[in-house]
């Protein structure tokens, strides 16, 4: 399958949730065991930062650090479909389009 969403694309896109430690902290760890978890189950993509996505608790630099984990993690194998939400139309247009492309591995 591409890593492009196109008229083609088929399959379970699992609407991801967004792991957080106890004291409430953004979770990266589990965020990698999260992601790895679902690959393993054989999704066809993935869906972050939506409304399941608990995005609304996450400042943009959580929410920037957790996109750019998924993508590192996903490495280009499936589609993730990144949901940007905001207050208003300039807060969504800090986002860059770039920070939705694979990441190479640290």
């Amino acid at each position: 399958m591409s890593a492009q969403i196109d008229r083609e694309t088929a399959g379970v896109f699992v609407i991801s949730a967004t792991p957080f430690a106890e004291d409430g902290a953004l979770d990266l760890q589990s965020t990698d065991r999260l992601i790895d978890f679902y690959l393993e189950a054989g999704v066809t993509g993935l869906t972050i930062l939506g409304i399941m996505g608990e995005a609304s608790k996450l400042s943009p630099e959580e929410a920037g650090a957790f996109l750019e984990s998924v993508m590192r993690r996903v490495e280009g194998r499936v589609p993730v479909v990144v949901g940007v939400s905001a207050a208003g139309l300039d807060p969504m247009r800090r986002w860059r389009i770039d920070r939705c492309r694979p990441v190479p591995p640290a």
